[in-house]
């Protein structure tokens, strides 16, 4: 719902305050146009784990990305997935390795072996990392 503003009772300030809600207003030609600004977020990296994300939000969940990114929330919000899915990928990886017995004598011994088995278990990682916290 857009609220029009009657300029009635306003001089042509450059700058204008309406009391009504709370905002200042810029005059732009003729024309007192809203100073809306987003809240600087920190930027911070995103890897391939939170652009996987990224793009699973605004494909199926259009709604909780549109309020993250009008928020200024979206990029912490990312980062932060991206953290948990490195450190839940990594923990994984590691698990798998010594419940499957793969160390590396292994792949001194026979590295075609050892790279075949981490793929494995890199895949399977992958995935349980996707269904918990990418596409969830």
């Amino acid at each position: 719902m857009c609220e029009y503003i009657i300029l009635e009772d306003f001089s042509m300030d450059k700058y204008i305050y309406y009391d009504k809600n709370g905002l200042w207003y810029e005059l732009q030609g003729d024309y007192y146009i809203p100073c809306l600004t987003s809240s600087a977020e920190e930027e911070r990296t995103i890897g391939i784990w939170g652009q996987r994300h990224l793009r699973y939000l605004k494909e199926y969940q259009k709604g909780t990305y549109t309020s993250l990114h009008t928020s200024g929330r979206l990029n912490s919000y990312l980062a932060n997935i991206d953290r948990q899915a490195q450190e839940r990928f990594e923990t994984l990886t590691e698990q798998m390795k010594r419940a499957q017995g793969i160390a590396e004598q292994l792949k001194a011994e026979n590295a075609v072996v050892w790279t075949g088995r981490m793929n494995n278990i890199r895949a399977c990682a992958m995935e349980i990392v996707n269904s918990e916290l990418i596409y969830n």
